[in-house]
């Protein structure tokens, strides 16, 4: 038997419809065949606090080994992991196809469902995760600005988190004046489609919860670098929220929900020749990856897929299709870049880091990628028990952020941006400005 793969790593379907995937004495028995394997390897260390948890359980046995672990204590571990698949993706040595066939996030999600089934989940965490829900309230006049502003207030932090479990410390995201879906053309002035050897040459965007309800400039700047290159684009019919904050629940059946809602709609486009863009990678990774794991043989969502595109994954796409215009106008200066978890397992590279550097052919860049998770992670840089370890996985990601002191920061993952700048400044390198990485093409471009 081969140490390690030498080949790359393979996902196999979720088989979460199975009446054993719930069976937790089965699912306790594969925990405890993994655990093993991971301790008498423990690469994974430094990523996230579920194998630090994991090994010291180990290393507190009468004889250091898995089987003295209470099985109890297996929740420590589960509880840990925020489904960001680094193990998997560039650590772990034993992923399909090798004989061993570990999928450690994987078997933490089916750890997830199985809690979620028992009602182990709290509904603190289950409005935490309902997106639609609480971003309701964003694009009310009036409603916006006091939500807002008592959000802001120690009272109100202490409510959020008697009520809510939130960290009174965390950041947590303002409430849009208008959203994304609302007050604007729904399709660009573009009128001629010109298809590339790589890419379609129309562009539908699913607007996502975060940039719909909470920063529609994100959206706004997309629009301008699609206009600014006469790509005809559409804003989705209607849209829910990806269910990835669902998934990270272990509620697969709530998942499921948001598929039946989003997939019909977003294969129409698909199967109309649109290349489909979201501008949050977990969104994306949503409908490249989690949903077609799930549903296998579900011909539209596996359509969807097909069609799915990172923003930069696909501007880049067009520019090696001579498609791309590249007269950028305004300097960026020194960029700190952060390359966010679920856009590293796209498995598209560093597409973002590309789009900079062909900017850079033109006007000044001055690049610093950092690539390492940020620990945010959802709602778990938010929850009271969770963001000091997230701020603790981060540490090392400020600290690197802050080299060479640079004008901006940005991540593709806006909720990764701001905690990497609250890591910063609590660490006295506050950055001088936080942007979207699509908000410095359209600076770039010299777009107003």
């Amino acid at each position: 038997m081969r140490e390690g793969n030498l080949e790359a790593p393979t996902r196999h379907p979720i088989d979460w419809k199975n009446p054993d995937f719930y069976d937790e004495t089965k699912a306790l028995a594969e925990m405890e065949r993994v655990f093993d394997i991971c301790h008498g390897c423990r690469r994974c260390v430094s990523l996230c606090q579920s194998f630090p948890n994991l090994f010291d359980l180990v290393d507190a046995t009468a004889d250091g080994e898995v089987h003295g672990v209470a099985k109890d204590d297996y929740w420590k571990v589960v509880d840990q992991c925020y489904l960001c698949d680094l193990c998997y993706m560039t650590k772990c040595p034993y992923t399909p196809p090798h004989p061993w066939n570990l999928d450690f996030p994987h078997l933490m999600l089916r750890a997830k469902a199985i809690k979620h089934a028992k009602g182990e989940v709290s509904a603190k965490e289950e409005f935490l995760a309902s997106t639609d829900l609480h971003g309701q309230f964003a694009g009310i006049p009036i409603v916006v600005e006091a939500v807002n502003a008592v959000n802001g207030t120690s009272a109100a932090r202490a409510l959020m988190k008697s009520a809510l479990g939130v960290h009174p410390d965390a950041w947590m995201p303002a409430l849009a004046e208008q959203r994304f879906r609302w007050g604007r053309a729904m399709s660009g002035a573009a009128s001629v489609v010109t298809n590339g050897e790589r890419t379609p040459g129309k562009v539908a965007i699913f607007s996502t919860c975060y940039v719909n309800y909470n920063e529609p400039g994100i959206g706004e700047d997309l629009l301008k670098v699609l206009d600014h290159n006469e790509i005809p684009y559409v804003i989705v019919e209607k849209e829910r929220c990806c269910g990835m904050p669902k998934l990270e629940l272990g509620d697969l059946p709530a998942v499921e929900q948001a598929k039946e809602a989003n997939i019909p709609v977003l294969a129409r486009y698909a199967k109309e020749g649109w290349a489909i863009l979201s501008a949050v990678p977990s969104c994306t990774l949503m409908f490249k990856q989690e949903l077609p794991l799930m549903f296998p043989d579900d011909a539209d969502t596996q359509a969807v897929k097909e069609a799915m595109y990172d923003p930069f994954e696909y501007l880049v796409a067009r520019h090696k299709d001579g498609l791309l215009k590249t007269d950028f106008k305004a300097a960026l200066g020194r960029v700190s870049y952060h390359i966010p978890c679920h856009g590293r397992v796209q498995n598209i590279g560093r597409k973002t880091e590309e789009m900079f550097k062909l900017i850079g052919q033109t006007v000044e860049v001055r690049l610093n990628t950092v690539e390492r998770c940020s620990g945010h992670a959802g709602t778990y840089g938010v929850k009271l028990a969770t963001h000091p370890v997230a701020m603790k996985i981060g540490k090392p990601v400020f600290k690197a952020m802050a080299k060479d002191e640079p004008d901006v920061i940005s991540s593709d993952c806006a909720l990764a941006g701001h905690h990497i700048a609250q890591g910063m400044a609590q660490a006295g390198t506050p950055a001088k400005a936080l942007q979207h990485p699509l908000s410095l093409v359209r600076r770039a471009y010299g777009l107003e």
